[in-house]
């Protein structure tokens, strides 16, 4: 079952195609309407990728023999409604289903409804193998694109949300707003009186313990933004379930609320750490200016994360209670309140994979350390987070079409 195509011509007449073209049978059989051949076609929507109507099957006007051509013409109406569509044009046989599915080039036109009128935007022969390929490099081009444009379109947004979620958190109680500095500071001293002076945890072969408070604050400040947007980024989505239900909202930065709030946090962090080092006598350094090009790559890879959880927590409801183990584990295999000697010799390449012990590892040195961070493990944990940061948001945008049916 094999078709050629050597001319195809589409205009239109108000939302009705007219569809003219020349196709070679290529198969070893004359195509005639007592065989069930006929000419068909099916309107797709291209940003679903779905179905949306098929025609009734026209019976060719006379046999086309093997190896002839033969003149079609189609007549297909477009949706009323505002939208972009994809015209798939084939012969087809009864019983043995359409030609394109069995590898044999179609015509495709595309056209866009808008406010009621229709626009031809392209007209190809082409077969599934080749849209297939066309798809993909489309859809490497958005992968690309979306995540910046989409947070860049809604920064406004994002800022409001994520103002009203830092002062939200904690209305009605009476510390307010500042318990933003007192959760973190609680947390911190907790962990500082279990490993700093019941284990006695050292760093630096420094046994003051000043030097392991700021060793350990300077671990807690990229761990805080991630865990809090890691932590919330599961069940975000449907806390936020009348979003997907009832408004025409950009879900995509819902989890992106998250990381910018954890920013927040981490910011009244750092505060509390550059009074630490005051307080123990000790002045920052120049390198303290590396801080913004480390939050680089953890922004995109908490971002990225955040993205990726928060659509699974759409389809696994108890990923949000499992998610906490999970990080749980994460920040004890972080030597973030013990140095990476305490841990065994068979475990360290746990470090070689984990990013946030790169970034932990970068904060002392431009903290504490006074030098640069290693070069060559912040570029592969940028690539990485990069990475992470775009399937992630690819992987969110894919099942957000999904969400209205599921919540």
């Amino acid at each position: 079952m094999r078709a050629a195509w050597s001319h195809l011509e589409a205009d239109l007449d108000d939302h009705t195609l007219r569809v003219r073209a020349v196709v070679a049978n290529r198969s070893r059989q004359d195509w005639t309407s007592e065989a069930g051949d006929a000419l068909g076609w099916q309107i797709y929507d291209r940003d679903q990728e779905t179905l949306l109507a098929e025609g009734p099957r026209a019976l060719l006007g006379a046999p086309v023999a093997s190896r002839s051509e033969a003149s079609l013409e189609w007549a297909v109406p477009l949706p009323p409604e505002d939208g972009r569509y994809a015209v798939f044009l084939s012969p087809q046989r009864e019983g043995q289903g359409w030609y394109f599915e069995q590898g044999s080039p179609f015509g495709l036109i595309e056209a866009d409804v808008r406010n009621g009128r229709a626009e031809l935007t392209r007209q190809s022969v082409i077969s599934l193998r080749g849209l297939g390929r066309r798809r993909l490099v489309r859809s490497v081009g958005r992968a690309l694109v979306y995540p910046w444009r989409s947070l860049w379109a809604n920064r406004s947004l994002i800022r409001s949300m994520v103002r009203r979620d830092v002062i939200g958190r904690y209305a009605g109680s009476y510390a307010g707003a500042f318990w933003t500095i007192i959760h973190p500071l609680m947390m911190m001293l907790t962990y500082w009186f279990v490993f700093g002076l019941v284990l006695r945890a050292r760093f630096a072969n420094d046994d003051r313990p000043g030097a392991f408070v700021l060793y350990f604050l300077a671990g807690m400040l990229p761990w805080l933004a991630f865990s809090e947007a890691a932590g919330r980024a599961p069940t975000v989505v449907l806390e936020h379930a009348n979003f997907v239900k009832k408004l025409v909202f950009p879900l995509e930065i819902l989890p992106a609320n998250l990381v910018f709030a954890g920013l927040f946090s981490e910011l009244f962090g750092l505060a509390i750490f550059l009074c630490g080092m005051l307080i123990f006598g000790r002045d920052p350094s120049w390198t303290a200016l590396w801080i913004p090009a480390l939050l680089v790559p953890q922004v995109l890879f908490t971002m990225g994360l955040s993205w990726f959880l928060a659509g699974l927590g759409v389809l696994f409801r108890d990923l949000g209670q499992f998610a906490g183990f999970l990080l749980t584990v994460w920040f004890f295999i972080t030597p973030i309140c013990y140095p990476e000697e305490s841990m065994p010799a068979n475990m360290l390449w746990l470090l070689e994979k984990n990013p946030l012990y790169v970034l932990v590892q970068a904060y002392r040195a431009v903290l504490l350390e006074g030098r640069a961070p290693a070069l060559e493990p912040l570029a592969a944990v940028t690539a990485v987070s990069l990475l992470v940061f775009l399937l992630g948001h690819a992987w969110f945008y894919k099942l957000k079409k999904q969400f209205a049916d599921l919540l």
